[in-house]
Parts: C-alpha cells; sequence; structure tokens
C-alpha cells in the first residue's frame, strides 16, 4: 500500500479524536524513544513546545494585567471626589489621568494579546495534526519492519529446532554404533588391546541412557496417540 493510501488511513482513523498536545504528552516522549524522530517531527516538536509557551506567557500577562487595572480602578474610585474638586493642574488631577491612561494602555494590550490568543490555538493544532500523522506514520512502518524481522526471525528457529532435532538422532545413533563397536571389539581383542586405542567408554551406562531416552520417545508418541484417538468426533 502506497504511503498516500496510508495517510488516508491515519488520517481518517485520527479524525475527530480529541488527542492530546503531543509534546506535552508523556507517553509520546516514551514512544518516540522507541520509534525515533525524524528531522521534520523534531521541527515540529520545537514549534508546538514555542507556541505553547506564548500561550502560557500571554495568559500569564493577562492575568498580570487584570489585577493591574483592577488595582488602578480601586485608586479612580477612591481618589475620584478629590480629584473633581482640585484644581486641574494639582497632583490629585494628574494622579487621576495618569490612571486613567494607563488603564486605556492596559485595555489596548488586552486587546492585542486576545487577538494573538484566537490565533495560538489554531496554529497548535495544525502542528499538532501533522505531527500526529508523523507519528502513526513511523510507527506504522516500524511495526511493519518489526513483523517481517519476526516473521524470519520464527522461521529460523523453526529451521534450527528441526536441525537441533536430526542431529539429537544423530548423536544418539552414533553413541549407540560406539557401544556396538565397543562391545564387539572387546569381545573379540580383549579389553587389553583396545587400550592402546585411548578407548575409555562406560558401555554399560551408554547403553542404558540409550534406552532410557528411546523409552521416553516411545512414551511420548503413545500419548501423542493417545491424544489424537480422544479427539475423533463420534466417540
Amino acid at each position: 500500500m502506497s504511503q498516500d493510501k496510508n495517510d488516508e488511513r491515519f488520517r481518517a482513523a485520527l479524525l475527530g479524536k480529541n488527542v492530546p498536545t503531543l509534546t506535552l504528552d508523556n507517553k509520546w516522549h516514551k514512544l518516540m524513544a522507541e520509534v525515533g524522530k525524524t528531522d521534520r517531527m523534531e521541527e515540529l516538536e520545537n514549534t508546538i513546545n514555542k507556541l505553547v509557551k506564548e500561550q502560557g506567557r500571554i495568559n500569564n500577562e493577562l492575568k498580570d494585567l487584570k489585577k493591574l487595572k483592577n488595582n488602578l480602578m480601586d485608586e479612580i474610585v477612591s481618589n475620584m471626589e478629590g480629584a473633581e474638586r482640585a484644581a486641574a493642574g494639582s497632583t490629585a488631577k494628574k494622579k487621576l489621568d495618569e490612571s486613567k491612561r494607563l488603564i486605556d494602555e492596559i485595555n489596548d494590550k488586552v486587546d492585542s494579546y486576545n487577538d494573538e490568543l484566537l490565533d495560538l490555538p489554531k496554529e497548535i493544532a495544525e502542528a499538532n495534526s501533522e505531527l500526529m500523522l508523523l507519528t502513526m506514520r513511523e510507527s506504522y512502518a516500524l511495526i511493519k519492519s518489526n513483523t517481517k524481522d519476526i516473521e524470519e526471525i520464527g522461521g529460523w528457529i523453526k529451521s534450527m529446532r528441526m536441525e537441533l532435532k536430526r542431529n539429537i538422532l544423530r548423536k544418539q545413533h552414533m553413541e549407540l554404533v560406539n557401544v556396538q563397536l565397543y562391545t564387539f571389539m572387546q569381545g573379540i581383542f580383549g579389553p587389553d588391546v583396545l587400550d592402546i586405542f585411548d578407548i575409555d567408554y562406560d558401555i554399560e551406562g551408554t547403553r542404558q541412557a540409550l534406552l532410557a531416552k528411546r523409552e521416553a520417545i516411545r512414551e511420548e508418541k503413545e500419548r501423542e496417540a493417545g491424544k489424537k484417538e480422544e479427539k475423533k468426533p463420534g466417540e
């Protein structure tokens, strides 16, 4: 399946999903530790973090401005009567005018910040959406690659098991042949003659071990046959 087709599937899967801002999600960072980030993903991560940081800064600024405005309003209300009775150039009048000027500046800044706050969530959402798509793309690619390797390794393990089984049977056969050879040679030439070949073989121990292995194999085959008989339908 082409990458474009996969991207369409991923977009459809993400449609309507309330996915959090990925760079703020610890699970995403753990996922990326396994998958790895492309250059574009790192670029998007930095962009989102900057936008989120800016959003937080503006919200804090708005809180401070609101607090400052409330303090100025309280001062204006408390000094209103004295300022109205004072002469135009008096200190009280100047203080009242300065407070009003500061409030106007605060209102302008608040309006500017609110305009920015209208754009920031959209910019964050757009960058986060692209990062979500790339996250799914890279994760899917790794899963596909791992699946292929798992199948290949599984086949190798199966082959090695068969090879191991064949070698075990070969080993047992050669051990049995050695026991027979040793027995025949000992019977013909005697044990003293065999010493010159540096042959030191526990005939009886090896023979018993081989018989035990054969008996275990026979019992296992009988058990398997019994299980197959029990599974026959209609019985």
